[in-house]
């Protein structure tokens, strides 16, 4: 895979150089509530345009139906990038139209634009093979070099992350590459004792990942909704809690090759429950009571780990050498429930371990509690591409970055 590195080495001068970024920031209305997507593509746009390309950035946000729509649109995205650059970055408000070409023959040598939401056309989500290339032919006509670093979207086979690469002499930038270094910390020699902390809602989610991990973790630490599925396996009430009862056979089965394997899969032991789902919005204060794991009132939902799981899951982290977590540990939107998530990121700054934070809720967390992100020794732009890596996929936009 060619560096960015190597193509800055072989000049960019008055080269159009498409970065493919992932700028799918969290938005309320019209402003950014976390720009640290934009900010982590930040060192390959500044290395490019201080090359003297002419830099041409595109992205993905949300899940617009493949025609223009203002709630998606890039231009808070672009705006930020160019308050963080400290210099003016242009906006086209098309992909490959008129806007898109104008923006992008307006540019000097140095300059930065961003065209608007790829996503506004049906080409680059399509599964048709002929509609990805031709709109990946237009995109390509944008450009000299096309840049890959856009790791939250490598996992999907997408027009502008797979299909372009094979249009342009292609390098991957400088995130991609860290983000790339650090999944192989965690797949290829990895330092020992390697605990994994796995959260989130749906544990079918994480199932093909703690399949692999099954085989390569020391330990595994389960919080969130998806504990209450193994909770269940294990025979307790979960109440109303958020179960997936159909994947009961498969937890089943993981937990006792745990047991097999040698492998120490770590469950809640308390919880904390209510009646009623929290108010994410006011954050009024929310009515629970902490229970033992097996004891959930059957008109209660789990919302969070309890005190004492946090302590024996900072415990477990304490003596690692490598951790990796992906999803939160209960509703840390909510105040009252953000203490499970909180112990877990703390164990992981009180760690002496390389601590990985796997993107998605996990990054956002981090961030929304206060927590100093040079504290952890990576936190990952991409929670799906993240898992995906390390179920051993072969992820589509990393493959068309290889020569």
């Amino acid at each position: 895979m060619k560096t960015i590195d190597e193509l800055l080495a072989g000049g960019v001068t008055g080269k159009r150089v498409f970065v493919r970024a992932d700028l799918n920031v969290p938005l309320d209305g019209a402003t950014i509530t976390d720009d640290g997507r934009i900010r982590a593509v930040l060192p390959t746009v500044k290395a490019l345009a201080e090359a003297g390309a002419r830099v041409v950035v595109a992205s993905h946000l949300g899940r617009p139906k493949g025609a223009p729509d203002p709630a998606f649109s890039l231009a808070p995205a672009a705006a930020r990038l160019g308050e963080l650059l400290g210099a003016d970055v242009a906006f086209a408000t098309d992909t490959v139209g008129e806007s898109a070409r104008g923006t992008v023959d307006g540019l000097a040598d140095g300059q930065v634009a961003v065209i608007e939401n790829l996503r506004f056309n049906a080409g680059e989500t399509s599964k048709d093979d002929a509609e990805r290339g031709a709109f990946a032919d237009r995109l390509a006509a944008l450009a000299d070099l096309y840049v890959g670093d856009g790791f939250g979207a490598v996992h999907r086979k997408h027009a502008s992350v797979y299909d372009l690469p094979a249009r342009l002499p292609h390098a991957a930038g400088h995130l991609i590459g860290t983000e790339v270094g650090v999944l192989k910390k965690l797949t290829e020699d990895v330092k020992r004792p390697y605990v994994v902390v796995l959260g989130g809602a749906k544990v079918s989610d994480k199932l093909a990942v703690i399949d692999e991990l099954l085989g390569k973790a020391d330990r595994l630490l389960i919080g969130g909704g998806m504990a209450y599925t193994f909770l269940k396996a294990k025979g307790y009430e979960v109440g109303i809690s958020l179960l997936q009862e159909d994947q009961i056979p498969v937890v089943t089965e993981y937990m006792e090759r745990a047991e097999k394997s040698g492998v120490e899969l770590v469950l809640p032991v308390d919880i904390l429950a209510s009646s009623d789902f929290p108010d994410l919005k006011t954050k009024a204060p929310a009515e629970f009571v902490t229970v033992d794991a097996d004891k959930i009132p059957s008109d209660k939902e789990g919302l969070d780990i309890g005190p004492r799981t946090r302590e024996l899951y900072a415990s477990k982290v304490a003596d690692a050498e490598t951790v990796f977590w992906n999803g939160p540990l209960g509703v840390f939107e909510h105040p009252d429930y953000a203490g499970g998530t909180r112990a877990i990121a703390q164990a992981l700054v009180d760690s002496k371990a390389f601590t990985v934070v796997g993107g998605g809720d996990s990054a956002a967390a981090v961030r929304t509690l206060g927590f100093d992100e040079n504290a952890f020794g990576h936190i990952s732009t991409g929670g799906g591409a993240s898992l995906e890596y390390l179920e051993g996929k072969t992820l589509p936009g990393l493959a068309a970055l290889e020569d």
